[in-house]
């Protein structure tokens, strides 16, 4: 069951497989990725973890129902429990050399690298026709995201963007009532994040420090433009904040928390980005607090009838144009630089409500505002939420709302069990083996577009000025200058497969 996508992106991948069937006719032709032709479907996977330690570890730790059969990191130290814990699995610190030592023993990889090592890390393993389970962000550039989206395409490997509140029952529940009409048609969205929780607004460090021995420094930086290490400063964490590793809270949260009004109303390519850097910004890190608006158009989105029949599976629904609000960080706290006192949030008259059911606003959220009530979700991910009809005093929670309960399934669900991250993985493990790509709910197909609008917020703030965007064309309009973010100039030796 596809998840609902805008008519622009829907006429985008037409005019797009109409260059890319020849290619992917070969990956495709019997309905199931090349490598599992004649496989049982009931055998072992053999998979790989690019970027071992941190996330990495437990993206390692949901996929031990298959063979864990290499690990890569370049930081020995970092991923030495890992390496314990998988004694079979051979290690490498680069994942060209394991590509090439052992490619035809690989069916599957998991990347959970730095946010400027995703795609580079990703393609490879796409071009060598293995199935690939990608933390979010995807990328760290449109141009890369774009680039994934039209790969997966081609090659027709299964795919899965590590963003797993998509496994949440509650948040396909969300997208079924805000497409029931529940809300009525929604003009504006409000999201708002505590990130970022390292230090942004800072600069530069002068000097350096001696390298570790247990870490390859050059692979680290990959396509990165080359600086001297310092230690605690990029990695293993706070790479997040810096503009060459990163993508600042937007790219750590906004997969998360715009995830479930992305796919109930279908949002495509904006036509309008502005963003506003409250804290400043400066040439090396994302500002400490932020405000991005977003508008997109009125379109028409296809999604899962909820009543279906031989000849009628889907339905149209005409959506009015919304716009979404971002904000992030607060102000910055005295004697603590490049932290915040978590204060950016939506205007009080928009949270009144939601004061009043908490007590506070609480640090992150999700707001829907529609002709006939609110959509409300607390948590990062998705998984809850609550409803407040216009002529209703508060909000009340999805599972005792009368209303909702009359709204009928149309969405699958994620019947696996464990925490939402392991799910995500094991619906990954299962389309795999199943040679369906559309079993994923976070598919590249569907993340990429999610990611490439919240890298829009990026160029905004970079840009420093309102941007006007031709999604299809993949061009800022009115600056040419945002063409430089868009799309990255790669330090030699690195580039996208």
């Amino acid at each position: 069951m596809k998840p609902p996508i805008s008519s622009t992106y829907t006429q985008w991948n037409r005019r797009k497989f109409l260059k890319t069937a020849t290619l992917a006719g070969g990956a495709v032709v019997f309905g199931v990725p090349t490598l599992l032709r004649g496989q049982n479907l009931n055998s072992k996977l053999n998979i790989a973890a690019i970027g071992a330690g941190g996330k990495g570890a437990s993206d390692t730790d949901h996929c031990t129902s298959e063979n864990i059969v290499a690990l890569c990191d370049v930081d020995t130290v970092r991923c030495a429990g890992q390496i314990k814990k998988y004694p079979s699995a051979k290690f490498y610190s680069d994942f060209r050399k394991m590509f090439d030592e052992m490619g035809k023993g690989i069916d599957a990889v998991t990347v959970s690298t730095p946010d400027h090592f995703h795609a580079i890390a990703e393609t490879a393993a796409m071009r060598l026709g293995k199935h690939v389970y990608g933390q979010k962000p995807l990328a760290q550039t449109i141009y890369e995201a774009r680039y994934l989206r039209d790969l997966a395409h081609e090659t027709g490997v299964v795919t899965q963007m590590g963003n797993q509140g998509s496994a949440a029952d509650g948040l396909r529940r969300a997208v079924e009532c805000v497409q029931a009409g529940i809300i009525g048609q929604v003009r504006e969205v409000y999201v708002w994040t505590n990130r970022p929780i390292w230090p942004q607004g800072i600069g530069r460090p002068d000097g350096s420090d001696s390298v570790p021995e247990t870490l390859d420094w050059d692979i680290w930086l990959g396509p990165a433009p080359e600086r001297p290490y310092k230690k605690g400063v990029y990695n293993p964490f706070n790479w997040r904040g810096w503009l060459d590793f990163g993508t600042g809270a937007l790219g750590d949260m906004a997969c998360h928390t715009v995830n479930m009004p992305f796919r109930a109303l279908g949002l495509g390519y904006p036509t309008e980005i502005e963003a506003t850097a409250i804290t400043g910004i400066n040439q090396q890190t994302y500002p400490l607090a932020s405000k991005i608006r977003f508008e997109f158009p009125a379109r028409k989105i296809s999604v899962p009838a909820a009543h279906k029949s031989l000849f009628h599976k889907h339905d149209t629904l005409s959506l009015e144009p919304v716009t979404l609000w971002w904000n992030d960080g607060g102000q910055p706290v005295v004697d603590k630089p490049g932290r915040h006192d978590g204060s950016n949030k939506p205007p009080q008259e928009i949270t009144t409500d939601i004061a009043e059911m908490f007590g506070e606003v609480p640090g992150s959220g999700c707001l829907l505002i529609g002709d006939k009530g609110k959509i409300f979700s607390p948590d990062d991910y998705g998984e809850q939420f609550f409803i407040r009809l216009n002529d209703e005093r508060r909000f009340t929670h999805y599972k005792k709302h009368e209303t909702i309960i009359s709204v009928p399934q149309s969405l699958p669900r994620n019947l696996f069990k464990g925490d939402n991250d392991h799910r995500q993985h094991l619906e990954w493990i299962a389309a795999i083996k199943a040679g369906k790509l559309e079993m994923c709910y976070s598919r590249f197909a569907v993340g990429a577009q999610l990611t490439e609008i919240m890298l829009l917020g990026c160029v905004a703030l970079r840009a420093g000025q309102k941007i006007e965007w031709d999604g299809p064309g993949m061009r800022a309009t009115n600056c040419p200058a945002a063409a430089s973010y868009i799309k990255r100039d790669n330090r030699a030796g690195w580039v996208l497969s």
